[in-house]
Order: structure tokens, then C-alpha cells, then sequence
């Protein structure tokens, strides 16, 4: 056992790792050494088993306890362990193959020819306010994998035969058996004659290099539905990359960027605005223009109009993406006070202050009633 590593060290994790720990460092050593990313490489497969070894004793926690306390003598003959190299060829009958199936995309199944279904490409697409309010036509290019057209799919030159590969009878898989103190185990391991595909082909295509499968950069024209939010995301349903072996073509997702409009902001279907608006229009009411979707338009507000006071304008905001009933458009008026008087204007207003007294100020007469009551009044 003096050659063995330490098993902590060959998962590169400290002795109090947690169990998701120990779970993350082996998924992340077993997939970096698995056979199917280094055809060929014996160091590489040495690694894998070291790796399946130590995981399997310190994920178990009386395995692990034992572990702690004999080191690898806890596993040899003739100190209650379980038997010299029982771990090492790879834990008997158990087989890999659904653990990996999630790192390879069932690249460790026993079906390596079974139906996949393609990979969703993404794309991104930026539109101005207006097009987004509107809708509009983008034309977008991105990525895909396609079949290649040379030799459908095959992976072989035109003319050339695929052969079922003789090792593992097109299954991808083949079964090694070794010999144990515990008796005779069995696992299961990719196929080196073939890699797991199950076929083997003499003449590969030149196109594709004998995979079946070329990255094509697409073009495509795309409606842009009016109302089209920022964030938002179209799908197009089979655009994607192609599926492997008679599996669906997976989905474009076109993520929407919309740019921030100098006028108007949007919540939802509604538009916010604000409209500044002359103290004395404010005060006497008045008609003033206002921006809408469509183009300006006139709007009466009344007399005595405060700072703040919003009105709605319904169905005059933006079109629902999915119903295309409209939001409404509220505007806020914001009163401007005159700046840089003369002096003739500012003795005007201080005559129309005086003519005003407190009854055109109510809100200011209310305050000071409570401020001189909170200050006025004996405790």
C-alpha cells in the first residue's frame, strides 16, 4: 500500500471536505480523465481509476470513517478491510455510464447511436424605442451545427461503406472482467476500436472529418412583434443546431435589447412622461402640447394645476405583445417657476401676492395653522 496515494490528496480536498465537496472534485477529475475525452491515453485512464477509487471509499461514510483511522491498510488482507484491489478495477459490476451520460451527452450510454436532440443557439438583437413599440424586421446571423450535405450525416465519403465495428458489436460499449479476492467483477468502458460510436468508418468525410456534422454561420430575417419589451425573449422552434441520430433540431432564442427613448419610460404597457409647464398656464389652466406615440397632440389643463399632478391618457400607451390592447400614456406635469425676473415683473408679483392673500393658498394657510398650533400650544 506504500505506493497507493493519499486518497484525499488524489481528489485534491482537505480531510473535513463535505460530501458535496467530495461530489464536485470527483465530477470534475472524472470527467478531465474519463476515457472518452483521452482516447488512447493510458496515464489518463490510470487517473480515472484513482480517481473512481477514492471517491468510492470517502463517499461512503463507514468506508471513510475506517479510512481515517487505518489509512489504506483499513482495505488490505488481513486487517478487516475489503480485499487488495477491489476498489481499483473500477467497483466491481457498477457502471458508469449514467454519471457520464450528463458530462458527454450520453457519450457513456450503452446506446451510443440512440436519438439526441440538437443544442439551442442564442442570439442577440438591439432595437431603437421606436422599433420596439412598433415592431419591425431584424436580420439575424448566428452559429448553428448542421448535417453536413456531403455525406448526409453519415460521417463517410460519398462511395465509402459504414461498417458495425467487430469489437463491441456496435453497442460502443465492451465489458472487461477481472479476477478479485472478492471473485470475478465486471465493468463496462467506451469502446476504444470505435469510441463509443459503435461504427467504424474507413473513409472519412473531408468535409465534416468524418463526424457527420459541419458549424454554418445562418442568416435569418425575423419579425420583431410590436410592443416588444427590453429583456424579453423570442423562440424560434427548430432553427438551432441539428439533432444527432434522428433527434429534434434544438430552438433559436433571440434575446431582445430595446434602447432607453429621450421622452418617454416605459413600465410594462404604460409610458411615463414628463411635461414642464408655465407657472401662469398652471395657474389660469391652458391648452398645451403634449408628446404621444402617434405624434403631438393638445391637452387642456385646468386651472390651479399643482406640481405632480399626473393625468392619464388611456390606451394611448404601448400595444400588449401578446393581446395588443394598449397601455395608457401618463403625463406629470412639473410647474416651472419663473427665474431672472426684472424688476417691473417682480413688482407685479409682489402686488399679485399681496391682491392674493391666503385664501388662493390653502395648502400653505393649512401649514402654518399647524405649525403655529404644535409651537402655540402649552403643555
Amino acid at each position: 500500500m506504500a505506493d497507493k496515494r493519499d486518497y484525499y490528496e488524489v481528489l485534491g480536498v482537505s480531510k473535513n471536505a463535505s460530501e458535496d465537496d467530495l461530489k464536485k472534485a470527483y465530477r470534475t477529475l472524472a470527467k478531465k480523465y474519463h476515457p472518452d475525452m483521452n482516447p488512447g491515453d493510458k496515464e489518463a485512464e490510470q487517473r480515472f481509476k484513482e480517481v473512481n477509487e477514492a471517491y468510492g471509499v470517502l463517499s461512503d461514510p463507514d468506508k471513510r470513517a475506517k479510512y481515517d483511522r487505518y489509512g489504506h491498510d483499513a482495505f488490505s488482507p488481513g486487517e478487516g478491510g475489503f480485499g487488495g484491489g477491489g476498489f481499483g478495477g473500477g467497483f466491481g459490476g457498477f457502471d458508469f455510464g449514467d454519471i457520464f451520460s450528463s458530462f458527454f451527452g450520453g457519450g457513456g450510454s450503452s446506446r451510443p447511436n440512440a436519438p439526441r436532440d440538437g443544442d439551442d443557439e442564442a442570439v442577440r438583437v438591439t432595437l431603437s424605442f421606436k422599433e420596439a413599440v412598433f415592431g419591425c424586421k431584424k436580420e439575424v446571423s448566428y452559429n448553428r451545427v448542421e448535417t453536413c450535405a456531403d455525406c448526409s450525416g453519415s460521417g463517410a465519403e460519398r462511395g465509402s461503406k459504414v461498417e458495425t465495428c467487430k469489437s463491441c458489436g456496435g453497442s460502443g460499449r465492451v465489458t472487461v472482467q477481472q479476477r478479485t479476492p472478492l471473485g470475478v467483477m465486471q465493468t463496462q468502458r467506451t469502446c476504444d476500436a470505435c469510441r463509443g460510436r459503435g461504427r467504424i468508418i474507413t473513409s472519412p468525410c473531408r468535409n465534416c472529418r468524418g463526424s457527420g456534422y459541419v458549424k454554418v454561420t445562418k442568416k435569418l430575417d425575423v419579425t420583431i412583434p410590436a410592443g416588444i419589451d427590453n429583456g424579453q425573449r423570442i423562440v424560434l422552434r427548430g432553427q438551432g443546431s441539428a439533432g444527432r441520430n434522428g433527434g429534434r433540431p434544438g430552438d433559436l432564442i433571440i434575446e431582445v435589447r430595446v434602447h432607453a427613448d429621450s421622452i418617454f419610460e416605459r413600465d410594462g404597457d404604460n409610458l411615463y412622461c414628463e411635461i414642464p409647464v408655465a407657472f401662469t398656464d398652471a395657474a389660469l389652466g391652458a391648452d398645451i402640447e403634449i408628446p404621444t406615440l402617434e405624434g403631438k397632440q393638445t391637452y387642456h389643463i385646468p386651472d390651479g394645476t399643482q406640481t405632480g399632478t399626473a393625468f392619464t391618457l388611456r390606451g394611448k400607451g404601448v400595444p400588449n405583445v401578446n393581446s395588443k390592447r394598449r397601455g395608457d400614456l401618463i403625463i406629470t406635469v412639473n410647474v416651472e417657476v419663473p427665474r431672472n425676473l426684472s424688476a417691473d415683473q417682480k413688482k407685479i408679483l409682489a402686488e399679485f401676492a399681496r391682491s392674493c392673500g391666503e385664501q388662493n393658498n390653502a395648502k400653505r394657510a393649512g401649514f402654518l395653522k399647524k405649525l403655529f398650533d404644535r409651537f402655540n400650544t402649552k403643555s
